[in-house]
């Protein structure tokens, strides 16, 4: 059986046609306050941006990731298809889009409706087209560096557009140098994305060959929440993500890790004496 592969889209916008517009009501937030972790982090709105910054640029992928994870959850069982929109300079510093990879995530590579952006701008534009048309799933925008095109006038175009069709908006902003002041945004939500070690879980049975015993484990995410328009409180957790639940958990308990609680300041716990940065 050949497998699984995204067939590659010419230009800018042109897959959108596919698309069409029409109302639809907002079912309430997704989430829902994920299993194991702080349930004061709530649901959130899915008829609106929400925004994903790596903190460095070698944290790109995580951020990735993370905005996936969170497109997956904002999606649900929704039949309309996610709409990626990644920019060409992110695909080439992150990677291509991999359809066993996206199986092995457990989303189903034919339910994604991929949109590739020469410029900031052409994302923009498409995500906004996108959300606007009410007839995505989810739209998930991934974009490397910090351009002008990154304003608060468009994240408001953004933001609107989400709103007026029911749907998420998620950016993901990598390539952004360490310390890159966050600027202004009328995204919902803003995070900052970095890795955490995976845990790899118990093997089933007699490792084959051994190598069960030394598989990758689940994909983990330190996710920092620094700034909510719903007026939850600064904070940090760590959580990784199930693929057979499609869902954020918490960490497994023989890894060691725990998941930070959401009433202490994100940067609290980075900060205090003798603990090592990740």
């Amino acid at each position: 059986m050949p497998a699984p592969s995204l067939a590659p889209v010419p230009d800018d916008q042109s897959s959108l046609a596919a698309l069409e517009p029409r109302s639809r009501p907002v079912d309430g937030g997704f989430g829902p306050a994920w299993p194991g972790l702080d349930p004061r982090l709530g649901q959130l709105r899915r008829d609106a941006l929400h925004e994903v910054r790596a903190a460095e640029p070698r944290h790109a992928v995580a951020a990735a990731g993370f905005g996936l994870g969170l497109a997956c959850l904002a999606r649900g069982g929704d039949p309309d298809p996610l709409v990626w929109v990644l920019e060409t300079r992110a695909e080439a510093e992150i990677g291509a889009l991999y359809g066993p990879g996206l199986q092995a995530w457990g989303l189903d590579p034919a339910a994604v409706l991929l949109v590739r952006a020469a410029r900031p701008e052409a994302l923009l534009a498409a995500g906004e087209e996108a959300l606007r048309s009410g007839s995505a799933g989810a739209v998930l925008m991934t974009a490397w560096g910090d351009g002008r095109a990154f304003s608060l006038t468009a994240s408001r175009r953004l933001a609107l557009a989400a709103e007026a069709g029911g749907r998420a908006g998620l950016l993901v902003r990598a390539g952004l140098p360490a310390g890159a002041p966050d600027g202004t945004s009328a995204a919902e939500t803003r995070w900052h994305l970095r890795p955490a070690p995976s845990t790899a879980p118990p093997p089933p049975g007699p490792p084959p060959l051994g190598l069960a015993a030394r598989a990758p484990g689940r994909p983990a995410f330190r996710a920092a929440l620094f700034r909510s328009r719903a007026g939850i409180a600064p904070a940090e957790w760590i959580m990784e993500w199930d693929r057979a639940a499609r869902a954020f958990v918490a960490p497994t308990p023989s890894g060691g890790l725990v998941s930070l609680p959401a009433d202490r300041p994100a940067g609290a716990a980075r900060n205090r004496p003798g603990r090592r940065a990740a």
